[in-house]
């Protein structure tokens, strides 16, 4: 038997909606999605649906993957053994094709399919069209990552100029080198989509991610911690609230922050249409900081 929700209840949730809704029209919210939702098939469809809604009601929705799962099975399928330093991938040529080739190629066009399967307009992109992206070498602590590197330059014409025409942006994070490089770089891609968020003057970013969000007990889900105002991030750092790999996502919200974003998010990508309850509802979700 399929529950049906009262029709009070549903005119409620539509009233709920409505500030929302006249707050974000026309306004760009740049989603960087990875984690679960780029692998279960539920979820998949969940946050495609979302994007297109969004879309379809006006609001400017920039759409930034990661791939590290598809990378790591295609490295496999060649018998090339993926090598990490401090957690970041070493990328040497024979890997950044390989890198180039699934993001781009692969993971990058099954998103724009998708979207196209659920009724919207999207394009793919990756950081070298247009020179959308540039970046320089990355030395970890005088440790070689090979072609892995951050972002110095967002040239986000390209990208206005499809949400001008009410696309929706794919965009994976493969990036030019700087003036007189021609070598192409891995690009962390929440890092990417901080960068980009700022150039395009967004009014949220927001992160998929497969956590609830910042907890203030890692084992206590209900210890979600909903809203944290960018002063005391330092020290919620140096007490291990925000620990491990919760940390560069906080950074990267930083970095969002202090280029002009107001609001930033973390939310929960394993919560099927987690990306409108955030738009849409009083309730949230996530951790929210600003």
């Amino acid at each position: 038997m399929q529950y049906k929700i009262k029709n009070e209840d549903w005119s409620d949730v539509l009233v709920q909606a409505l500030p929302y809704f006249k707050q974000f029209v026309g306004k760009t919210v740049v989603v960087k999605y990875g984690g679960n939702a780029m692998l279960d098939e539920t979820l998949k469809s969940c946050v495609m649906k979302d994007i297109v809604l969004l879309n379809t009601i006006g609001v400017r929705v920039v759409l930034v993957h990661g791939g590290g799962p598809a990378i790591n099975e295609m490295l496999e399928k060649v018998g090339k053994e993926s090598k990490f330093v401090d957690g970041l991938r070493y990328t040497d040529e024979e890997t950044m094709e390989i890198v180039q080739m699934v993001l781009t190629g692969k993971v990058n066009k099954d998103i724009v399919g998708m979207l196209l399967q659920e009724g919207g307009q999207a394009v793919g992109l990756s950081g070298v069209d247009s020179g959308m992206l540039r970046a320089q070498k990355i030395d970890k602590d005088g440790k070689d990552l090979g072609l892995v590197g951050v972002v110095t330059e967002v040239h986000p014409e390209i990208i206005e100029s499809l949400l001008g025409k009410g696309f929706i942006p794919v965009i994976s994070t493969v990036a030019l080198g700087e003036q007189g490089d021609i070598k192409r770089y891995n690009i962390n891609a929440d890092t990417a989509a901080a960068k980009i968020a700022v150039a395009l003057k967004a009014e949220k970013f927001v992160q998929l991610t497969n956590v609830a969000g910042v907890l203030k007990n890692l084992d206590d889900p209900k210890s979600l911690i909903q809203r944290i105002p960018m002063p005391t991030v330092p020290s919620l750092i140096e007490n291990g609230t925000i620990a491990g790999g919760m940390i560069p996502k906080v950074e990267c919200c930083m970095i969002a922050l202090r280029g002009g974003v107001p609001r930033t998010h973390i939310i929960d990508g394993r919560v099927p249409h987690s990306l409108l309850i955030e738009m849409f509802s009083d309730r949230g979700i996530g951790t929210m900081i600003y």
